[in-house]
């Protein structure tokens, strides 16, 4: 007769509950991961989170350029030798993800029903009227009436971090929008949606194959 029961190594008293698991009996199957970023890459806060169970290392390489990474890899490894804790390293990278690039980080406030251009031209500063992204092939895959959105995560349309857009009219290169909802975007790097359109990129940007 089969039993679908799980088999145990030996049986279960009720002191078992009130006394910690023996080190070879139930292993840890849960993995905890951690994202190493600007408040938490120095080797004494790596150190802690090795200690209190982190057992994967994830680089986010959204932001950020190799040396930064390649030195918060270096105070992983000391950590790692100090504490004598393993750890897996994650490596995130970006993928095909289209960008508006705020390179002065400072807040853009947004007026429902005004203007903004969305232009390849990377050399210009993000404002309330132009966002510089980082594709220049937008204006071929965009029409009048198509709808943009422009946020750091998620987008709703009905919050005020994120901005809804429509595609009014393509000049050039650039694509010019009417601002359907107010809004403040913060942040260096805004990732940009273009709903239920075709965007040719390939998988794996240049910069991804490098890291």
């Amino acid at each position: 007769m089969h039993s679908n029961h799980l088999l145990l190594e030996e049986p279960i008293r009720m002191a078992s509950i009130l006394e910690p698991s023996k080190a070879s009996f139930f292993p840890a199957m849960t993995k905890i991961v951690g994202t190493l970023g600007p408040r938490s890459r120095s080797v004494e806060v790596i150190s802690a989170c090795l200690k209190t169970g982190m057992s994967v290392a994830r680089f986010d390489f959204s932001w950020g350029d190799a040396e930064y990474h390649q030195e918060t890899l270096e105070n992983l490894r000391v950590a790692v030798k100090s504490s004598r804790k393993l750890c897996a390293i994650m490596l995130d990278t970006v993928g095909p993800e289209l960008q508006v690039i705020n390179r002065s980080e400072n807040d853009i406030t947004l007026k429902a029903d005004d203007n903004v251009i969305l232009t390849p031209d990377q050399g210009q500063d993000a404002t309330f009227e132009i966002f510089p992204i980082n594709f220049s092939g937008l204006a071929k895959a965009v029409k009048q009436g198509d709808t943009i959105f422009v946020g750091q995560y998620l987008f709703t349309g009905s919050e005020t971090t994120s901005v809804w857009l429509e595609v009014n009219e393509v000049k050039g290169d650039d694509v010019i929008c009417v601002i359907k909802n107010s809004a403040t975007l913060s942040g260096s790097l805004l990732t940009l949606h273009a709903s239920q359109v075709h965007i040719d990129l390939p998988t794996l940007s240049e910069r991804d194959k490098q890291v």
